[in-house]
Formats: C-alpha cells, sequence, structure tokens
C-alpha cells in the first residue's frame, strides 16, 4: 500500500480526518526518554514529530506513534519541585482559589497529575482535604513519602473519576495543571472530571495558549508526551460536548504564556464572565478559526531554527565554549530538530538529581550538576528551559564575574 492511499489520522476529539499540517519537525527520540551510560552507546527508536490542525474544532494534535503508558512511566523523570518558580506559582493558586471558592478543612481538592505533591501541599497546610492522581511511580511516591501527599498511582478517565467519588472523594475543586495537552483520548479525561466534581463543584485546567506558541515561536513545546496543543476555541468546544462548562478564564505568564480555565459542570450555577468571551474573540481576531495562521507557523519555524544556528556557528568559530542549562522535554526537541549535539555544546546542566548523570535522547549529550558550568567557566550558557529564564539568571549571575552570558533560544535566538 502507497502512502497516498493510507487513511489520514482523525481528530482524538471530534473524529475529523486531519490533513493540514501545524509543524513538521521530522523525526526524533521521545523527549523525556534520558539515557543512562550504559544505554548511550545502543539504538535508539525515533518517531514522526508532526503536529496537525482540524478543520473542524481546531484542536491542535500529534498523530500518535506511542502509547501513554509507554511516554509516562515508573521511572518518569520530570520533578515540578525542582522549580522555585513553580512552586511560588503553586502557592499563590492555593490561597487565590481557597479564598474564592471559600474551601475548608470539610472541602475535597484533587489534583490530577499531581507529580511529587508540588501544588496539594500548599492545601494541605491549610488543613484541607486532598488527594493526588498521578500515573508516574516515581513521582508519586516521592509525594506520598516524602510530603505525605495521598496519592492514587493511575491514569485519570471516567472510570477512575467514578471509583473515587464512591470512596468519597468528590470534590469541590480539581486542579490539572500543564497536563490536558498529554492525554490521548481528551474527551474520557475531561468527562472525568464531569464525574468527580460535586454540583457547584469547580476544575481549573492550567495549559500552554497556542495563540502565545504560535506568536513567540514556541515550537520546541512540541514533543511526543504533549498529544495536543490547547486554544480557548477548542478547549471551548471539547468541554461542551463533554458536559461540561468554561466559565471564566485567565491568562497567566506560566511556560511562555497559558491560560487557566475554570470549568463547573453544564447545570452548576457559576456565572459566565465577560473574560470568556474577551478571549475567544481575541483567539478569531488573531486567526486561530481559520487556516492560515496554522499553515504558516512552518516556516516560522525554521527560521527561529536558521537563527539560532548562525548565531552559535558564529561563536563556535571565534573559538567560544558553550554549555546548554537544563534537560527539559522542550530542550530535546530543540536540540534534536536543529541538530544541536557535541559540536555546539561541551554538555548540558540540570538542578534534577534524577536527571544528573544521564544523557539528553538524540544528542547524547551528557547531564552534569550545576557546579560543572563553575568548573568549566564557558562563555555562553544555553537557557534550554527559556520560560524560566528569569530563574536561571538569578541563580547562574555569578557567570558573569568571568565574562559568560546567557542564550535564550525562543523567540528568537538572543545573547543576554
Amino acid at each position: 500500500m502507497t502512502s497516498s492511499t493510507l487513511s489520514p489520522t482523525k481528530c482524538r476529539h471530534c473524529g475529523t480526518p486531519l490533513t493540514k499540517v501545524f509543524a513538521d519537525l521530522g523525526a526524533t527520540p521521545v523527549s523525556n526518554d534520558y539515557l543512562s551510560a550504559a544505554m548511550r552507546n545502543g539504538a535508539e527508536p525515533y518517531y514522526p514529530l508532526r503536529a496537525l490542525v482540524c478543520d473542524s474544532c481546531r484542536l491542535v494534535q500529534l498523530e500518535d506513534f506511542r502509547r501513554a503508558d509507554d511516554l509516562f512511566r515508573e521511572d518518569y523523570a520530570y520533578f515540578s519541585s525542582i522549580s522555585s518558580s513553580w512552586l511560588a506559582h503553586a502557592s499563590r493558586y492555593a490561597d487565590a482559589m481557597t479564598a474564592r471558592f471559600n474551601l475548608s478543612p470539610g472541602s475535597t481538592v484533587v489534583e490530577v497529575a499531581s507529580n511529587d505533591g508540588y501544588l496539594l501541599q500548599y492545601f494541605k497546610a491549610k488543613s484541607i482535604g486532598v488527594l493526588g492522581v498521578e500515573p508516574c511511580r516515581s513521582v508519586a511516591d516521592y509525594a506520598i513519602k516524602e510530603k505525605a501527599i495521598p496519592t492514587r498511582i493511575e491514569f485519570f478517565g471516567v472510570d477512575t473519576a467514578r471509583k473515587l467519588v464512591a470512596e468519597g472523594f468528590a470534590a469541590d475543586l480539581t486542579a490539572a495543571n500543564n497536563v490536558l495537552a498529554h492525554v490521548p483520548d481528551i474527551n474520557d479525561f475531561v468527562s472525568g472530571f464531569r464525574e468527580i466534581l460535586k454540583p457547584e463543584g469547580v476544575s481549573t485546567f492550567e495549559f500552554p495558549h497556542l495563540l502565545n506558541q504560535i506568536r513567540e515561536n514556541q515550537f520546541d513545546t512540541i514533543y511526543h508526551e504533549h498529544f495536543s496543543y490547547l486554544s480557548l476555541l477548542a478547549a471551548d468546544r471539547f468541554f461542551t460536548a463533554n458536559g461540561l462548562r468554561v466559565f471564566d478564564v485567565e491568562a497567566i505568564p506560566t511556560h511562555g504564556g497559558s491560560l487557566r480555565l475554570f470549568v463547573c459542570r453544564e447545570a452548576a450555577s457559576h456565572p459566565r464572565t465577560g473574560r470568556v468571551e474577551a478571549m475567544l474573540a481575541t483567539e478569531r481576531a488573531a486567526g486561530l478559526d481559520a487556516d492560515a495562521v496554522y499553515l504558516s507557523f512552518s516556516e516560522k519555524v525554521k527560521e527561529t531554527k536558521r537563527a539560532l544556528l548562525e548565531l552559535l556557528i558564529s561563536l563556535k568559530r571565534q573559538g567560544k565554549t558553550i554549555v546548554g542549562y537544563g534537560a527539559p522535554a522542550k530542550g530535546n526537541t530543540l536540540l534534536n530538530y536543529c541538530g544541536i549535539g557535541a559540536d555546539f555544546l561541551e554538555f548540558t546542566v540540570d538542578r534534577s538529581p534524577q536527571k544528573q548523570g544521564m544523557y539528553l535522547p538524540g544528542t547524547r549529550l551528557a547531564i552534569k550538576a550545576p557546579e560543572a558550568i563553575d568548573a568549566l567557566k564557558p562563555d555562553y550558557v544555553l537557557i534550554l528551559p527559556w520560560n524560566i529564564k528569569d530563574e536561571i539568571m538569578e541563580q547562574m549571575k555569578h557567570i558573569r564575574d568571568w565574562g559568560g552570558r546567557f542564550i535564550v533560544p525562543i523567540p528568537k535566538a538572543t545573547i543576554l
């Protein structure tokens, strides 16, 4: 059978055949599949990394090549508590939600994709009942053992939600931060919140805003663990289709510009605020309900790649030493798509002990502790988690003592 006769991928929400390409980043390894020293000389699977946009509901999404339980395994290495700025964000959220929705010790807060307990610890400190749902044993065990956060180690959906309600965990508030993008069956996932919420309960969802991803050339947020890329236009449609209602929205600065949606059951009394219609109007005005803005993104991606390579090539020809900072999934997309390996970077560093001593997928760059930068004293540090560049530049400001400078690759390669 030739490729021209293959049936197109269908939208994971509405089932419409997907024919329009948003971004094609070639083939890459899975971004969070870090390699041990024993694995670094072995074979490594690569998968197509191509994002498509649905003509009908406007959900941007990847073709499926790996199952969720292959991607989010027991040895998952991302620990949310590593970032101090993210912890501060979580603390502010707990304060704001407690005040807005009058949460008390008799309330129940459930976080889906609760990771290492980074968020629920702040509700627990207020004596509010908490429960985490997290499929990856590595981070869930840390939440249970180190932070005493009760956590169920499983994937979330309708069946899990009904089971938890039967066990007494109907929720006044659920939180789902940066997880909507990670679920292959988006309808079952969001329907789970309909099931677990109390009649007047509220679910909040935070995710990187597709509009900012397009405007700021944030193509490196495309990787296999992210099945979907979200606008309010698309989210409003799939929540409505699954018996839920978006009643408020906030634009927040995390992850290069995100949205926080406030969602309730269809029959709940929460009135829809004017901010929802205003954001929908903003997205329509930007072209997110038409084809052109999606189809033009690929060229912006290519130009961002060219600009970064031009800068790095120029610096290396001047004999400069460059290292990376961070080992995030987005950084692996960037490095593999741009072809940046040991010919440009000496190594990268990361604060996470779980990543130190490992190697990046694809490029095989060593991941060291941040102190390795002090030992080498490189001329430049390429910040791979650019969304927390201010935090990193404050932590590493002493590199300027020897004349070191920072490079931020997105939206355009810039020396700071």
